[in-house]
């Protein structure tokens, strides 16, 4: 095995036991070519965050599929072609490039044309469970949150996911240590992915789910 397919299992090993400083290596070592990625297609960079925050939170719900032998980079370019294709959707614009999955985001056929009805309907229909299924678990987690009076914690997800600071600038905005914060957010997203998890949604919802190779 590849020391590179050894390290990815490693750090995925770690995440699955819920190792805060695993999730901010993971976002350490591939944001920035994520980033890139979608801002090259997006030509704006603060929607190319929102997305590839999308294609981390989409890693983090799929994770008890995702296959070690699968190469981690391949999965994660996968997922975010998945997201930016919504958010292109989302804007009415047609991706001018298929987003299919690949190592490094560059390796793309030319795109089919034309797409029947059907499946314009049924994407849009996706859609709209996607986006009740997580209302559904923020409402849930805000609420239990509120219950608790963990004031805090909200304002501190409030400033991660909302207004999209990074973690160093909420940690001084609201005095408390980076690890606090990264621990806020890991937990927040974990406890995201089980609630959604729980909904029993069909595959054809979140498809990154079910991704089986």
């Amino acid at each position: 095995m590849a020391p590179s397919a050894q390290s990815d299992q490693l750090l995925v090993s770690r995440i699955r036991a819920g190792e805060p400083e695993a999730w901010n290596e993971l976002i350490a070592r591939f944001e920035g070519r994520l980033l890139a990625f979608v801002e090259s297609r997006l030509g704006r960079r603060s929607a190319g965050e929102d997305v590839v925050q999308e294609t981390f939170l989409g890693f983090l719900t799929s994770l008890p599929n995702y296959e070690d032998l699968r190469p981690l980079e391949s999965y994660l370019f996968s997922i975010a072609a998945h997201k930016l294709t919504d958010h292109l959707r989302r804007e009415g614009r047609r991706p001018v490039l298929p987003l299919a999955s690949g190592t490094s985001g560059d390796d793309w056929e030319p795109p089919a044309r034309g797409r029947a009805v059907s499946s314009v309907l049924r994407s849009g229909e996706r859609r709209g469970l996607e986006e009740a299924a997580i209302e559904q678990a923020l409402t849930e987690q805000i609420d239990r949150m509120r219950s608790r009076a963990e004031w805090q914690k909200l304002a501190c997800l409030e400033l991660l996911l909302v207004r999209g600071w990074a973690n160093r600038d909420v940690a001084t905005q609201l005095k408390m240590s980076e690890q606090t914060v990264a621990n806020f957010k890991f937990d927040f997203l974990a406890r995201l992915r089980t609630l959604v998890r729980k909904q029993g949604l069909n595959q054809d919802v979140f498809p990154e789910l079910h991704e089986a190779s």
